[in-house]
């Protein structure tokens, strides 16, 4: 195997740094955008944009909803993170999304949503993302953009191969990143190599509810499993994962994982391994993981521990998992619309390697190997190799695919989307970005139909794009044009947290489904007012609840005595609303977590400790009406041996 040198690595680092900055100090005579550009983004007052796009938050946690063209932010979903917006993770409703094996954790890094696909398009159900940090699958409903759904991820670390779905979502996949011991142990970490795994995981999806089960986990050699996509048409069935520091190393990365000249594509035949499974194959391995589940009916989640997870040795598998060696280090794992076609986009290599399905089908069944790793089948390069694209580039990270079949590449290094024609490997066009840029998304362009309109190109350097806002700036996204022959830059917009990977749908697929209201009449919520006659104050012990509603403009009750300090005040607050876009908020004086903003038909449980005797103040944080200052009311707090009984009213 070739070495690379260490000057190799300094060089790349310093065209980075040209790469990013060049372009400093140098005046925009003609602007970011020309007449033309600004016509194609504009969408005047009123009017409603063509496409929805979701970017993951990287480290904000998050996913953030955009439209297209005019690249308006429209709403953060909360997922991963607390978010006092809404009051995610602080309600007494939310907190139980939150809990994992290693107990309440309020932050994560998510990285790559993807949409639930009927034979291979988007349908528009659901859409799932991961947690990088903490392994965890979350699945969002694209009626209510809300998350319904967390599932941890056992025998896993750095979450990063994740949340790719396949093409009739019966699964969705999570691989590892960071190899690590199974089941976890003390050992030294200089033992890495050979007894380390990497687990790839099978979750299955309900297509009633779309609830997650994890199926089997396939524990693999301890490799950085980085990036995959499932197989599409023809090559349905199969999943394909990049793999990097094949050499097993454990320090200094930078330079000992990137020794070997070729890594590898690990190619799953899931459907294999899934009857295997059925038939009673693998090995149930203790295990402790969290699946916290929300319900719309009673507007509360749950928290159950799972103790246990089905593991399958893949050489106990044959014929399901096969090695396509893959120059170099490779990072993004694409699959073309008709499954045909494999792309590594090997991130120390100038040319795109491109493999063909049906040469490796032939290759297996030809029995041409070069040899195995750990057990698995190693394909012979020029046997499983379609084509490459000499592109020029540096870097190159990420592909995606338009309707008209050609393909998309970022390239990290030289700073620039490259298009290029599927089937003959030309590049067809070249466009910088500003700067750096990581993933890109057209709309469906992970399915097998895309919608190659436009392209978002997700940079990682900002610099002089935007008013300078301190050391810390926002990341900048760019809109190109791709309907024509060549590309065009269209429009720049900030995004938030560190966008990786994104999704985006046709809106005219989500808008009409659009939930407005949670009905009164539908709501279970076992502390919900559902009515004025529903609104009182108990005392049980140290616990005092208050059964309250709320409607423009006022709290009932808004009057409260009896409360002592030491107590533990849970307000249960309902709105009564029934109309669209008139949300209320709560905040009391003191309170040691956030607001809570409370849709309409919508039931939440806010937790106030009194700590001093005083009368404190509550209100209404989103203004609702010509009164919302009016919104507000009072709760008495006594000293703790007080005799004061408790009392509440409205209106006297």
């Amino acid at each position: 195997m070739k070495k690379i040198k260490y000057s190799m690595l300094t060089l790349l680092g310093l065209a980075l740094v040209f790469a990013s900055c060049g372009d400093q100090g140098k005046s925009s005579s003609n602007g970011a955008l020309s007449s033309s550009a600004a016509e194609k983004v504009y969408v005047a007052p009123g009017e409603q944009d063509d496409y929805y796009a979701f970017l993951s938050g990287g480290y904000s946690g998050n996913l953030t909803v955009y439209g297209l063209p005019s690249g308006r932010m429209f709403k953060e979903i909360p997922v991963f993170s607390q978010f006092p917006t809404s009051g995610y993770g602080y309600s007494e409703e939310t907190k139980p999304m939150l809990n994992t094996s290693f107990g309440f954790v309020p932050w994560d890094d998510s990285h790559h949503p993807d949409i639930s696909q009927t034979s291979g398009e988007l349908d528009g159900r659901w859409i799932f993302i991961n947690g990088n940090n903490t392994p965890r699958i979350a699945r969002i409903s694209l009626t209510s953009f809300e998350t319904e759904e967390i599932i941890e991820v056992p025998n896993s670390a750095g979450n990063h191969s994740s949340s790719f779905i396949t093409e009739n979502t019966e699964y969705v996949v999570a691989g590892t990143r960071f190899a690590v011991p199974v089941p976890q142990r003390d050992m030294s970490i200089k033992e890495y190599k050979g007894n380390f795994k990497g687990a790839l995981s099978f979750i299955s999806v309900n297509p009633e509810d779309g609830r997650m089960d994890l199926k089997f986990q396939l524990l693999m050699p301890g490799f950085n499993y980085d990036l995959s996509h499932p197989g599409r048409g023809k090559s349905h069935g199969w999943f394909f994962f990049t793999t990097y520091n094949t050499e097993e190393a454990n320090s200094l990365l930078e330079v000992n994982a990137s020794q070997n000249d070729k890594d590898f594509i690990a190619a799953i035949n899931w459907k294999k391994i899934e009857e295997y499974v059925n038939n009673g194959g693998g090995t149930k391995m203790p295990a402790n993981y969290a699946h916290n589940v929300y319900d719309e009916h009673t507007h509360t989640a749950t928290s159950t521990m799972k103790k246990e997870v089905l593991t399958v040795d893949p050489t106990q598998v044959p014929g399901a998992v096969y090695f396509l060696p893959t120059p170099k280090s490779p990072h993004g794992c694409d699959v073309d619309p008709t499954g045909q076609y494999i792309v590594g986009n090997g991130k120390l290599s100038a040319d795109l390697t491109v493999h063909s399905f049906d040469k490796m089908l032939a290759a297996i069944e030809g029995e041409k190997f070069d040899g195995e790793a750990y057990g698995i089948p190693i394909l012979k390069f020029e046997d499983v190799l379609a084509g490459q694209v000499k592109s020029g580039g540096l870097g190159p990270l990420h592909t995606e695919f338009d309707d008209k079949g050609n393909a998309y590449t970022t390239f990290f290094i030289s700073s620039e989307v490259v298009k290029w024609k599927v089937g003959t490997w030309e590049v067809i066009d070249r466009k910088p970005t500003y700067y750096s840029v990581g993933h890109l998304m057209i709309p469906g362009g992970n399915s097998r139909k895309p919608f190659g309109k436009y392209v978002v190109a997700m940079n990682k350097i900002t610099k002089d794009r935007y008013l300078p806002t301190g050391p810390e700036m926002e990341h900048s996204a760019q809109l190109y044009d791709i309907s024509g022959e060549k590309m065009e830059l269209l429009y720049d917009f900030p995004t938030h947290g560190e966008p990786h990977y994104a999704a985006g749908c046709p809106a005219e697929l989500l808008a009409p489904k659009s939930q407005k209201i949670y009905r009164l009449d539908e709501n279970k919520h076992p502390y919900a007012a559902l009515g004025t006659n529903d609104t009182r104050v108990e005392r049980k012990g140290n616990e005092v609840h208050v059964y309250m509603s709320m409607i423009r403009s006022h709290f009932t009750p808004d009057n409260i005595e009896g409360v002592k300090v030491g107590d533990k005040v849970y307000f249960h607050i309902t709105n009564h609303e029934q109309d669209f876009d008139v949300p209320h908020g709560f905040a009391m004086i003191g309170q040691n977590t956030s607001e809570l903003l409370i849709m309409p038909g919508q039931t939440k449980t806010s937790v106030w400790e009194p700590k001093t005797p005083g009368v404190w103040p509550f209100y209404c944080t989103d203004f609702c009406s010509a009164l919302h200052q009016e919104m507000q009311g009072y709760v008495r707090v006594s000293p703790a041996n007080s005799n004061i009984e408790l009392s509440w009213s409205l209106g006297d």
